[in-house]
């Protein structure tokens, strides 16, 4: 018996026939953990942020690429619980998968219980000391207002510009990571395993695949799949990075 984990795959970045390879190793992965959760292995599946690279749907219109996604989703959660949480670059989510795909969408961390072990799930933007202007940003940006304000924009306009947003969100990730600012996310990690609340730390965002063991408990970057290709499994022997064929 086995959680998945899946973080930055950030669909539709990069050209159509790169996104569509990269859809497609995704999709092999999602038949997997569906024909495993068929019978009885598969227990959940965890997506900790930017499975798109952006994301901006309005009352009766969702981006018209990576249906093969959304249906292999679809059918996952009709067997097993999938959870979604928001992303740097995927904030745009509005009710569409929480009520057509029954996947509850969380826009801040979460804690879980699995085979006995304590999680605390993150996607892991703005965690890092010094990113005082990006949660003010991040803040600005989810607001109901600036929502709102957003859905008047015509579809074929609003999500070029969501897609303009995310490569802005890029530019400034990548310019931390350049100068090793992402320190941070390891250091909340500590910070929560030395507390006694989780036995493991979950994150995405910095886009480096990683397990690392500290005294008080495990932090684990899931990495991407813009390089790695990695996801995380949990089973009762532990956690696990793999990389999808």
């Amino acid at each position: 018996m086995r959680y998945y984990f899946i973080s930055d795959v950030h669909l539709g970045f990069g050209t159509r026939a790169e996104d569509r390879a990269r859809e497609a190793r995704l999709v092999t992965l999602l038949d997997r953990i569906l024909a495993e959760a068929v019978v009885g292995e598969a227990l959940g599946l965890f997506i900790v942020g930017d499975l798109f690279d952006s994301w901006f749907e309005f009352a009766s219109v969702i981006p018209r690429r990576h249906v093969r996604t959304i249906s292999g989703l679809a059918r996952i959660a009709e067997v097993i619980p999938v959870e979604y949480l928001m992303g740097n670059h995927d904030f745009g989510h509005r009710d569409y998968f929480e009520k057509e795909l029954s996947i509850p969408l969380h826009r801040e961390d979460i804690q879980r219980e699995l085979l006995g072990k304590r999680f605390y799930i993150s996607h892991g933007d703005g965690k890092a000391a010094n990113d005082t202007g990006y949660l003010f940003l991040r803040k600005i940006l989810r607001s109901p207002i600036a929502q709102a304000a957003y859905k008047i924009i015509h579809p074929d306009v609003g999500i070029p510009f969501a897609d303009w947003v995310s490569g802005r969100s890029r530019l400034h990730t990548d310019a931390r990571n350049a100068l090793k600012k992402y320190d941070g996310l390891r250091q909340f990690a500590e910070k929560i395993l030395q507390s006694g609340s989780a036995d493991y730390v979950v994150m995405g965002h910095k886009h480096d695949p990683a397990i690392i063991e500290i005294p008080s408990g495990t932090y684990i970057n899931l990495g991407d799949w813009l390089r790695s290709y990695t996801y995380g499994v949990f089973d009762e022997t532990g956690f696990r990075i793999e990389k999808a064929l």
